[in-house]
């Protein structure tokens, strides 16, 4: 069996990169887990810069990720703005971030792809508007 593309969330590289997270041990045995490099976009990697902006070597650390090729950007936010602003309507009551949306269009742009995330709101996204995305998710 090959291995599938993995779609990354901003929740599991801040996890993977702060001991004091409750899921850094979980996102750490996920990254020896899952076949790299994830997919992502420039809204998920700004996100997690935001939320690592006080860790101490934070963004650092995540940068050198990104060197380092564990990343794959091939998503181009203003060839898919149309399809997002209306994803972002259709969820805007939970709300749906810029990041989450660009996610979920990734997920249909690429069907076999599992989302790799902490964020239980993709439980409830639909791709395609009715197909359910995989994810992958620490148990509760």
């Amino acid at each position: 069996m090959s291995e599938r593309s993995v779609i990354a969330d901003a929740g599991p590289l801040v996890a993977f990169l702060v001991e004091r997270e409750p899921r850094h041990a979980w996102a750490v045995e996920q990254f020896k887990l899952l076949p790299a490099p994830f997919l992502t976009c420039e809204p998920v990697l700004t996100e997690a810069f935001h939320l690592l902006k006080r860790v101490p070597n934070g963004p650092r650390r995540l940068f050198q990720m990104f060197e380092r090729g564990l990343f794959s950007i091939e998503f181009n936010l203003a060839d898919e703005a149309e399809l997002l602003g209306r994803l972002m309507r259709k969820y805007e009551d939970l709300p749906m971030s810029l990041a989450d949306a660009c996610l979920v269009r990734m997920a249909e742009i690429n069907p076999t792809a599992i989302v790799f995330t902490l964020d239980r709101h993709f439980r409830v996204y639909r791709k395609h508007g009715r197909q359910a995305i995989e994810v992958v998710t620490p148990d509760e």
